[in-house]
């Protein structure tokens, strides 16, 4: 009788991914057991615990570079920072979702179910308090977004993938205004993410049959037989060209680039501004994280073949983002094509082939996560009786009604741009330099050149912002509470401190900058 040997477990190592689960469970029963008028402030409280929690681990968990839990998971230098990365960006997400100061009641619905626009769903937005679900829902998120950069086989990848999808899929759909348009941002997620998952499940069966046949090793999907697999695989090339492209589309969906973008302008405009600040930097951040961990660990050697097609969709990804944001008239869509362009500025770093790309990539991932969720925040305070006001006709003579918010979205956008003493400019630069070195100029051209036409619609808001005159129809900036505040200037002090002084978060991407293979 065959003895069976358990997978050896570092817990330490994976015990972010073990907090951030517990709690989403623990949250669960908080919704059973805990009384209704209690549940808001024992979930955010446990939430931004166990995110701090998680935080504190990998802060000591710093010096690991080990592959544990039966070869799934590896914990190595862009694990940690990225996850690193997941984290504060989710804790400054948290703040958002929590604030029930700026909305009476908070920004989601409070009974799901009620049936959209009926009298029931009115009389719920005027005030009852948001359902409180959100909280183990975006906690598991954030757990799956943990596993998805530290997955080291790819059906791991797959399960952390459903993992963090389907609460987002949830979360899009409850915001507490304009029901109809959330929930319909849900569905073309949900249907389209489901699609996408197909795509990566059905690469993952062929990158197997690749796999088949190496001498000495037995077919499997983990990064180390994949990467053995690509030199000496007696296997037909079809099959890995076949699996990498259809990996490569349930990933290019998650980072929202090009041609697998189109769900994200509509999903940005109808999901909850607090959730739609989430996606844009955390989901951003895991996505990037499981691209450069797959092309850079387990097809590293075939570089050859995917860099051209890579680069091909970076630079339609750069031109569509740029080229349809200038003609967006809802802000929410702006950023949603602001936040396509920059995926292509990133498949810029995920191309260049050395450690300074990989660096400057996670760095940029950082950088931009701080600034979208600081304007996402600024977004949340502009309003009418009708709730938040995204129109960009409505945001004309802002500066005179409330400069100090104006002057803070205009420093965003103006990093954003990629204006000098912004982390827009330095986290570019940390991207271009690398992918220029290493002979990818037409890249770096296609960048910049879409980065000028990036800046017109910036600069357009900007200028309606602060030239024209207020009218009747300019909504009033609410408020903030202590919890969007917090949020706000985390986010604009990181955008500027970034700019000003880049070289420490910039030494500490180099130094972890290195796969555990």
């Amino acid at each position: 009788m065959t003895e069976l040997k358990l997978p050896s477990i570092d817990y330490a190592a994976i015990s972010p991914i073990l907090i951030m689960l517990g709690t989403a469970l623990l949250g669960v029963l908080v919704e059973a057991l805990v009384p209704r008028r209690w549940r808001h402030v024992v979930q955010l409280t446990l939430a931004l615990l166990a995110v701090l929690a998680a935080l504190t681990m990998v802060v000591l968990s710093a010096d690991e570079r080990i592959i544990t839990a039966g070869q799934a998971l590896a914990i190595d230098g862009p694990t940690l920072f990225l996850q690193g990365a997941i984290l504060v960006l989710a804790a400054m997400a948290l703040l958002l979702i929590g604030d029930r100061s700026v909305e009476r009641g908070g920004a989601f619905v409070a009974q799901a179910a009620v049936t959209a626009e009926s009298a029931d769903d009115r009389r719920q937005a005027e005030g009852r308090n948001g359902l409180t679900e959100v909280y183990p829902l975006t906690t598991f998120a954030i757990g799956g977004m943990l596993i998805f950069v530290a997955a080291n086989d790819l059906l791991t990848m797959f399960i952390a993938l459903e993992v963090f999808s389907l609460p987002l899929y949830l979360l899009c759909a409850l915001a507490r205004r304009r029901r109809l348009l959330s929930q319909e941002a849900a569905m073309k997620y949900f249907l389209l993410g489901a699609y996408a998952s197909a795509f990566f499940l059905f690469g993952v069966a062929l990158i197997y049959g690749f796999t088949a046949g190496i001498p000495g090793r037995t077919a499997g999907v983990d990064f180390a037989t994949i990467h053995a697999a690509v030199g000496e695989s007696p296997a037909s090339p079809v099959l890995l060209f076949a699996g990498m492209a259809l990996l490569a589309i349930g990933l290019l969906f998650k980072a929202a680039a090009a041609p697998f973008h189109v769900w994200t302008p509509d999903v940005y405009q109808g999901a909850p501004t607090p959730v739609t600040g989430f996606m844009a930097a955390c989901t951003k951040v895991a996505a990037f994280g499981a691209l450069l961990r797959v092309f850079q660990v387990a097809f590293a050697d075939a570089n050859w073949d995917f860099t051209p097609v890579l680069g091909a969709v970076a630079v339609l990804t750069m031109l569509i983002g740029a080229v349809l944001a200038v003609t967006q008239t809802d802000i929410k869509r702006l950023l949603a094509y602001s936040s396509i362009a920059n995926a292509g500025y990133l498949l810029v770093g995920v191309l260049a082939p050395s450690r300074d790309g990989l660096a400057g990539t996670m760095f940029y991932l950082v950088a931009y996560g701080f600034s979208v969720l600081a304007a996402f925040a600024v977004v949340t305070l502009v309003r009418d009786d009708d709730g938040e006001a995204t129109h960009l006709s409505r945001w004309a003579g802002l500066g005179r009604r409330s400069p100090f918010f104006a002057a803070l979205f205009t420093f965003i956008l103006l990093a954003f741009a990629g204006i000098p003493l912004t982390s827009g400019f330095t986290s570019k630069f940390a991207i271009f330099g690398p992918a220029l070195e290493g002979g990818q100029a037409w890249l770096v051209i296609a960048g910049v050149l879409t980065s000028m036409i990036l800046a017109f619609p910036y600069l357009r808001v900007v200028v309606m912002m602060w030239l024209s005159e207020p009218g009747e129809s300019t909504p009033t900036v609410t408020v903030p509470g202590g919890l969007t505040s917090a949020a706000l200037m985390i986010g604009v002090l990181a955008t500027l401190v970034l700019g000003v002084a880049p070289a420490p978060l910039l030494d500490l991407a180099t130094g972890a900058a290195e796969f555990v293979r």
